[in-house]
């Protein structure tokens, strides 16, 4: 098969995953060697919906042994197939690296006879790039569960980042959907990648090389069988404080060709992925937890509005906040306050009032967050819109789709 037609379906079959974020790693440029890896990561091009293309993300194969009915590239499914060489991964990163097309490589693959046999191939790629060819810029691998803790310790020398894939939410779904899979073998891999990265750190000697430097992160895909956002985000955040994962990335499912009858005829709402990524942000960096942004009653998100906001209208007893006076944790459950405003705030009030105009100047939608807030006397009043039954209406941000607190994300560095 011409290389050409190998990379048009080996691309293709790359762009289901979605945790191809580059962020976290430092790599300088090697002496006589090509690239390296920026700390604020190196995606500078993005597709209409967010997602970065800066990266040549490609599969390995698409061929697989297992029969992953959400997968287009299961066993029994009829695509296509085809299968780079690790020196045809290696050449095609080199070429789109000197051209300008791309600044590091995205490498996943299909599980071929089994997970090492795979691993192998993938390392394979990795060492030659940085130990043949100097290769400094940004590479993130993708393991399969049931990969041995001696490849994957060779594999992190040689990536930024390395990945395995959650796939479904519950152990439940895996059972039903992708049998030759368990949880416990997926979190086996992730619990040998995060020691690893822990000595690593703990161990900052030159002469130990550095392991994973951009963390680990998995993927979940959203839709695929009738789970909650509640048990979603229960495994996220589990993930998140047993593995030490830096992301956690949720896939809205995509129907395929001559799927199983259990599985979806459509695609479940976008809004609904979006959803998922606010109310992760919330657990990671703004002290909410799980079981309090959805519970028995309410299973699943509102789509119609981002978690942080519909977790204030539900907790109305818990408002207004004194902007002057109250810890930083309440603060941050003010609908409109970001991390970093918060942060601010909190310096500002060290030396006086803070008071609601100071908040405009801080870009805080005011609109939105005064109802939530107390700041000098003369805004108090605005308290007794908490009992208010148009107050949802009021304070929803005009575009419902947007990022909330865009900005605040953005700054962080973490996308």
């Amino acid at each position: 098969m011409e290389l050409k037609r190998k990379l048009a379906i080996l691309a293709d079959a790359a762009k289901y995953d979605a945790s191809c974020a580059s962020s976290g790693s430092r790599r300088p440029a090697l002496p006589q060697g090509i690239g390296s890896t920026e700390g604020m990561g190196i995606c500078h091009s993005y597709t209409p919906d967010g997602r970065c293309v800066s990266l040549l993300k490609i599969l390995l194969t698409n061929v697989c042994i297992y029969d992953c009915q959400y997968c287009v590239n299961r066993l029994s499914s009829d695509v296509e197939r085809a299968r780079f060489s690790p020196g045809e991964v290696v050449a095609l990163t080199l070429d789109f690296y000197r051209r300008n097309y791309i600044e590091g490589l995205f490498l996943s693959s299909g599980v071929l006879k089994s997970p090492d046999t795979t691993m192998e191939q993938l390392v394979a790629v990795a060492r030659s790039l940085r130990e043949e060819h100097r290769f400094g810029g940004y590479i993130h691998l993708k393991a399969a569960p049931g990969v041995s803790p001696e490849l994957l310790d060779v594999a992190g020398r040689y990536a930024d980042r390395l990945s395995v894939n959650v796939e479904l939410p519950t152990q439940r779904d895996l059972a039903a959907l992708a049998p030759e899979k368990t949880m416990p073998a997926i979190e086996a891999a992730m619990t040998e990648i995060h020691a690893r990265i822990v000595e690593a750190r703990d161990d900052p000697s030159p002469r130990r090389p550095a392991f994973a430097p951009a963390g680990h992160s998995t993927q979940m895909i959203v839709g695929a069988t009738p789970t909650s956002d509640k048990e979603i985000l229960a495994t996220a955040s589990r993930l998140y404080t047993a593995h030490g994962l830096r992301r956690v990335y949720y896939s809205a499912f995509s129907p395929i060709p001559h799927a199983d009858a259990r599985l979806p005829a459509e695609s479940p709402p976008l809004a609904r992925e979006h959803r998922l990524y606010e109310a992760d942000w919330l657990i990671r960096f703004y002290g909410f937890s799980a079981g309090e942004l959805l519970g028995a009653a309410s299973p699943n998100l509102d789509l119609t509005m981002d978690p942080k906001l519909a977790w204030a209208l539900a907790h109305r007893a818990f408002f207004p906040v004194d902007v002057n006076t109250a810890p930083r944790e309440a603060l941050l459950r003010v609908p409109g306050l970001g991390v970093r405003t918060v942060n601010r705030v909190l310096a500002m009030r060290r030396h006086r009032a803070v008071r609601m105009a100071d908040l405009a100047r801080l870009r805080v939608p005011v609109a939105r967050a005064a109802p939530f807030l107390v700041t000098a006397d003369e805004h108090r009043s605005a308290a007794r819109d908490l009992d208010s039954a148009g107050l949802a209406q009021r304070v929803r941000p005009p575009t419902q789709l947007g990022l909330f607190e865009a900005r605040e994300v953005a700054r962080s560095g973490e996308l």
